[in-house]
């Protein structure tokens, strides 16, 4: 890869491999997993992955596939390639998966700690020039962003995107909603996973049990028979599960797996992809506001990447060259943030997130399910849907059909006023671009547990910030403010088309369209008999305030911006003029 005035490492070495290569990590434990190195004497850069997976499938001569749940977690890269480049590449096991020792961690800080001294260790050898880059996407990622808190010695640069910084609310708890469809498939993906229960060890036998058996009485968790299996367990994968379950709030459990991003002074590289905002999108965003070091922002479009991984290997390089070989390939000089443009095929770099030229706009929720800037009057009142075991309603407001082309490009966030004949109420708000046919495809999702609705520091008028530390339950029939916020609409929309909003309290009955969507669906259900109501008149103008980068200066229009064809007699008005005499008195 090269451009005019820079050009990256050239293919020149042939390849050294080192299997089941142990890494001391400080405590007794190694770390074990394999090494690629350029076959030469002079001292190189080293890049490194850490991961829970099967260590020899990661790099298994495989030809690439199209993202697969079966392949989705070969997440190293090929080594072979940064090798032949000048730079040696480990692919190494966490405790208490693969060959490694220990108990696995589940991004607990011990893991991180085992990442930092495994970097200085490789940062020491005879081989290694003593610089350091992490590498790799998704698990990779998560470690590698935490590991960075750390500075460790010889850690240069890392190349995180694809990652996550809060597990509760990113991955499995979306808006306080326990997600268990992905957790109970990916459980299965860690290798040999030796595990102990986090809760157990924490709060003794007696407060488990109890904790279990508070669980298990749950009609949210007892309708899963993958949850109830778990919930019970000690040891293994299960218990992790377990953990993820009995720690409904956002306690100490997720706290000690939290990025500090106080911490973040190396340079990183992140991003995401549009189609993955209940897994990845959400940490790309909040990491590049809050990152204190150099970074770059890349969101692709909503296509995960294929497996075995091997796009993004150039760009790497790129960034690895330039900090771990002091190689300027000009980076920091090109604008930071690139993001795919929806349907258009093409990228929009800028310099900020939200975008500068955003014009954070409310469309109001009417009657009739019509979503419009119009604010709402006396004939709008609310809509209401059936949630339970027996039907999943749901509501829908869409707007006219556009009349200019217009950008959506940023967050979003649903501002809703809404009430139950319940003491909860799950909320799930979907966004669809709607094409001239009625064909609808997904922007993006929004979850909140309406008990949860309570927001905090940390919130701003495009994203709120929901602590999710306590539950405070709905008085049936009162109505409560509920603000959903969607990480990130990419969208462009042409004339004739509309957007349209679904708001539901359950997913069960919606089968992933794709892959990807099951990420951000297989949330757990109430199982009691509800109305939700959403309430939209005067009193509480419920809005989707959504983020125009482009078009909509006028506005939509109810007519769909079209005229009659014929104009029949136009009447003449007659007007009833009064005489005014010289006093000025009328008469």
């Amino acid at each position: 890869m090269f451009g005019p005035s820079w050009q990256t490492s050239p293919r020149a070495y042939g390849v050294v491999v080192e299997r089941d290569v142990a890494i001391p990590v400080g405590d007794g434990i190694d770390l074990v997993g394999d090494l690629w190195r350029p076959d030469t004497d002079e001292p190189v850069p080293v890049v490194a992955g850490f991961h829970p997976y099967n260590n020899e499938f990661q790099t298994a001569p495989l030809t690439p596939e199209g993202f697969s749940l079966q392949r989705g977690w070969m997440e190293a890269g090929d080594p072979t390639f940064f090798a032949r480049r000048g730079y040696a590449h480990a692919v190494v096991n966490v405790r208490g998966t693969g060959k490694s020792g220990g108990l696995f961690q589940a991004m607990g800080p011990q893991e991180s700690l085992d990442v930092a001294a495994a970097v200085t260790h490789l940062a020491r050898q005879p081989w290694s020039s003593g610089t350091v880059g992490l590498f790799g996407v998704s698990y990779f990622s998560w470690l590698h962003l935490q590991a960075a808190m750390h500075r460790p010695e010889g850690l240069a640069a890392v190349f995180a995107p694809y990652g996550a910084t809060d597990f509760y609310r990113d991955f499995l708890h979306h808006g306080g909603i326990l997600s268990y469809r992905f957790l109970l498939g990916w459980k299965d993906k860690l290798d040999g996973v030796r595990y102990e229960s986090w809760t157990l060890r924490h709060v003794g036998e007696e407060r488990f049990r109890q904790l279990v058996d508070e669980a298990l009485a749950d009609e949210e968790i007892a309708a899963v028979p993958g949850l109830v299996a778990c919930v019970r367990a000690t040891r293994g994968a299960d218990a992790l599960v377990g953990d993820v379950v009995l720690n409904g709030l956002d306690n100490e459990f997720w706290a000690e797996r939290r990025l500090d991003y106080r911490q973040t002074a190396v340079p990183a590289y992140l991003g995401a992809c549009w189609g993955l905002d209940g897994l990845h999108l959400p940490a790309a965003f909040r990491s590049f506001e809050r990152w204190q070091g150099p970074r770059r922002l890349v969101v692709g479009p909503d296509v995960y990447l294929d497996r075995p991984l091997y796009q993004l290997q150039y760009e790497a390089l790129r960034w690895f060259d330039h900090f771990l070989k002091g190689n300027d390939t000009g980076l920091l000089d090109e604008p930071p943030v690139q993001l795919f443009v929806g349907r258009t095929g093409r990228w929009k770099r800028t310099t900020d997130w939200p975008l500068p030229e955003t014009r954070f706009t409310p469309f109001y929720l009417h009657t009739g399910g019509v979503l419009s800037e119009r604010e709402p009057g006396p004939v709008d009142a609310g809509t209401s849907y059936e949630d339970s075991p027996f039907g999943r309603g749901s509501v829908r407001f869409a707007t006219p059909p556009l009349v200019e082309e217009t950008e959506l490009l940023g967050p979003a966030v649903l501002e809703l006023h809404c009430s139950s004949t319940d003491v909860e109420a799950l909320l799930i708000a979907t966004l669809h671009a709607v094409d001239a046919e009625g064909e609808e495809r997904e922007l993006a999702r929004a979850w909140l547990r309406a008990t949860h609705r309570r927001t905090g520091p940390g919130s701003t008028p495009w994203s709120p910030h929901h602590p999710h530390d306590r539950a405070d339950p709905l008085t049936p029939g009162e109505v409560v403010r509920c603000d959903l916020g969607f990480c990130g609409v990419s969208a462009r929309l042409l004339p004739g088309e509309r957007l349209a909003l679904r708001l539901t309290s359950s997913d069960e009955d919606q089968p992933p369209p794709d892959p990807l969507r099951v990420t951000a669906m297989g949330h757990v259900a109430r199982q009691s008999v509800a109305v939700v109501t959403v309430h939209h008149g005067p009193t509480f103008p419920s809005a989707l305030v959504l983020p125009v980068t482009d078009g909509n200066l006028l506005g939509t229009f109810l007519s769909g911006g079209v005229l009659p064809g014929k104009v029949g007699p136009i009447p003449t008005a007659k007007i009833t003029r009064r005489k005014v005499d010289d006093g000025g008195a009328g008469r």
